[in-house]
């Protein structure tokens, strides 16, 4: 009856060592801003996404060992201009009706000497591709803010209506507020 007790014991020690090491965090619409420039010559537009639903683990406090993942509502799209937003949804972009979601899941994440480099891969229109970008990462006051802005090229991930008259680029914002509870 001992051993069982201390070998109980032992189970839970470990187990709560092992929940403590990782906190998770749920990323929503409310805390996590996705936004996006696309540029042409005569201008640009400006807009981004609504509704998304993941989670950042933290393991050991080392943010450095955070992983992502995030699932995009692509139907939530919005715009500087209500008629490209409704564009946006249709077959020439993010064909909202066959690929409601876009997604991205880190597979790295590296601490430099000016802030943090996120690897990952990003799902767009069923085409799966990496991407890595510079990220500013902080941890202060119970509260944990992540802050990128990097560009893609659309037509990787199938995008190419407009080639030629829209550029190929487009600018992605990254805005995250994670409260410690």
């Amino acid at each position: 009856m001992p051993r069982l007790l201390i070998a109980l014991s032992l189970v839970a020690a470990l187990a709560l060592t092992s929940s403590a090491a990782d906190t998770k965090y749920t990323l929503t619409g409310d805390n996590t801003k996705v936004t996006f420039v696309g540029k042409k010559p005569d201008g640009k537009h400006t807009g981004g996404f609504g509704k998304l639903a993941g989670t950042a683990t933290v393991t050991d406090g080392d943010l450095a060992k955070t992983k992502i993942e995030v699932d995009i509502d692509t139907d939530s799209i919005f715009a500087d201009d209500a008629k490209l937003a409704t564009h946006l949804k249709n077959a020439d972009f993010f064909d909202v009706k066959n690929q409601p979601k876009a997604t991205f899941k880190s597979t790295k994440v590296e601490k430099g000497e000016k802030g943090y480099t996120i690897t990952g891969d990003l799902t767009l229109l069923g085409k799966t591709k990496p991407v890595t970008f510079p990220a500013t990462i902080t941890d202060k006051d119970g509260k944990i803010v992540v802050v990128a802005s990097f560009s893609i090229d659309r037509t990787q991930w199938g995008m190419i209506y407009g080639k030629g008259k829209i550029d190929d680029k487009v600018e992605l914002g990254l805005n995250v507020t994670l409260v410690k509870r």
